[in-house]
């Protein structure tokens, strides 16, 4: 079944990835039930082995990519998130006192956090995509206009996977412009 599992979020990641434009200014939110993907109810059977996988496949993407990873705790922690404590500082973000467990956290959330150079937690986020594998409930930790985003499959192993973006938010009335008309010149010279 992890030899599946690692194929399927292999083919899930390059087609997101070909859909999303992500570098270093952008911060991807995971959430993921290890229990979901094998079958079991969410929080019931959290599964190292399984989250080795997806964090792994995952973890390349980001080497390439270079975007900021975020990854969501369990109900336990409140859906705390998993970074790296540099980002955590640079983003002023406010860094939490838990280190996640499989029974409290989760089991992707424990591997992410024993895998980063130095991870924390902080209280919240606000990303720019998200994945959420196991109907985790990711939506808190996303820019206000999401966007979800329909790939060819929207499954790994047993679990429902959802993918979603963001776009700015509209701003204004009738009167207000979305995109730069160049019908009258404002440089100055």
């Amino acid at each position: 079944m992890i030899e599946t599992i690692h194929e399927e979020w292999k083919s899930l990641l390059q087609e997101f990835f070909n859909e999303v434009l992500l570098d270093e200014s952008k911060i991807l939110v995971v959430g993921c039930s290890t229990s979901e993907v094998l079958g079991h109810k969410i929080g019931t059977n959290s599964t190292l082995d399984a989250a080795k996988v997806i964090y792994k496949e995952l973890r390349s993407f980001q080497k390439k990519l270079n975007f900021h990873l975020a990854v969501q705790c369990c109900e336990h922690l409140n859906r705390a998130l998993v970074v790296e404590r540099e980002f955590a500082i640079h983003k002023n973000l406010e860094i939490v006192n838990a280190i996640p467990s499989p029974k409290a956290g989760g089991a992707f959330a424990t591997i992410v956090y024993h895998n980063m150079r130095d991870a924390v937690l902080v209280e919240s986020i606000k990303a720019d995509v998200g994945i959420d594998i196991g109907d985790t409930l990711i939506g808190m930790h996303i820019k206000n206009v999401a966007i979800p985003m329909r790939l060819s499959k929207n499954s790994l192993g047993h679990s429902h996977v959802n993918f979603a973006t963001t776009r700015p938010k509209y701003i204004g009335g009738n009167r207000t412009q979305y995109e730069h008309i160049n019908e009258v010149d404002y440089h100055c010279e």
